[in-house]
């Protein structure tokens, strides 16, 4: 898909690109999302009205990627260690769909 598009949190944006998944269509067609930004360690989630199936499920993620949380269901945007994480680790709270990247970090070959 290769879809960009950009994620305003507070006064911060950063540019993001969708990968080609199910689960990145169904986000980019429910832009614009709103909601409230909330922290767990260092993700930032928030509410959405987007529900998937699990689609390449993903136990740990890689810096700077972007995630459905399947249980929430939330977006989430991984900037480090979350409060489960060992090690060097990203850990999310479960299972997420990873549906793309902020462009600020490289891809990730390790998963």
């Amino acid at each position: 898909m290769g879809k960009e598009f950009k994620i305003v949190v507070g006064g911060i944006v950063a540019e993001a690109t969708l990968n080609d998944s199910k689960t990145a269509r169904l986000v980019f067609d429910a832009l614009p999302i709103t909601g409230k930004a909330n922290l767990w360690g260092e993700e930032i989630y928030f509410d959405v009205n987007v529900e998937a199936e699990e689609e390449n499920g993903k136990e740990t993620v890689a810096l700077g990627d972007i995630g459905l949380w399947l249980a929430g269901p939330a977006l989430c945007i991984f900037l480090g260690k979350t409060p489960i994480s060992r090690g060097n680790e990203i850990k999310p709270a479960s299972t997420v769909n990873v549906i793309g990247k902020l462009k600020m970090f490289p891809p990730s070959t390790e998963r």
